[in-house]
């Protein structure tokens, strides 16, 4: 699945509007103009499409969980967070959830709600560390099911 796609899925799932869209890439320290936002948007082959790369969707998530939950407490000597290389459905997956705020049981509603069936110890692979020996890829189809299960999430959880 694409970034552009996953980005357009997030956008409807949780009712994002466009001002809010241009807040959270501000949020993340990646502000972007409405133009390129509505690029982002199209569909692959369309006039003016512009493929997503992934430390924009990264940004994208870091913001989203900035605006859900607020910024980090941070001290002296804490490092700065550094901005991830790669992008996997896992790590897209796992920010939903910080940002979202979803236990493992908002995580099964969620998958239930678009009409897959998952177990505890199936969220919980999906979580772990690469190179666990219970460690689960998240296929594409399961990133899609997800953020189609979330559809209506965002009523409850919109902020402005």
């Amino acid at each position: 699945m694409s970034n552009n796609d996953t980005l357009r899925r997030l956008r409807y799932s949780l009712n994002l509007r466009d001002p809010q869209l241009e807040r959270i890439f501000s949020l993340s320290g990646r502000p972007l103009d409405r133009l390129t936002i509505d690029r982002y948007m199209k569909r692959e082959g369309e006039d003016e499409w512009l493929e997503c790369p992934d430390e924009v969707l990264s940004d994208f998530l870091d913001g989203l969980i900035l605006l859900f939950r607020g910024p980090k407490p941070r001290t002296e000597s804490a490092p700065k967070p550094e901005r991830s290389k790669g992008l996997s459905n896992n790590d897209i997956l796992k920010k939903l959830r910080i940002a979202l705020e979803l236990q493992e049981e908002d995580l099964i509603a969620v998958m239930e709600r678009s009409g897959m069936k998952v177990s505890p110890s199936e969220i919980n692979a999906l979580f772990r560390k690469k190179d666990h020996r219970n460690y689960k890829h998240c296929g594409d189809q399961f990133l899609r099911n997800f953020l189609t299960g979330l559809e209506g999430y965002g009523s409850k959880n919109n902020r402005d």
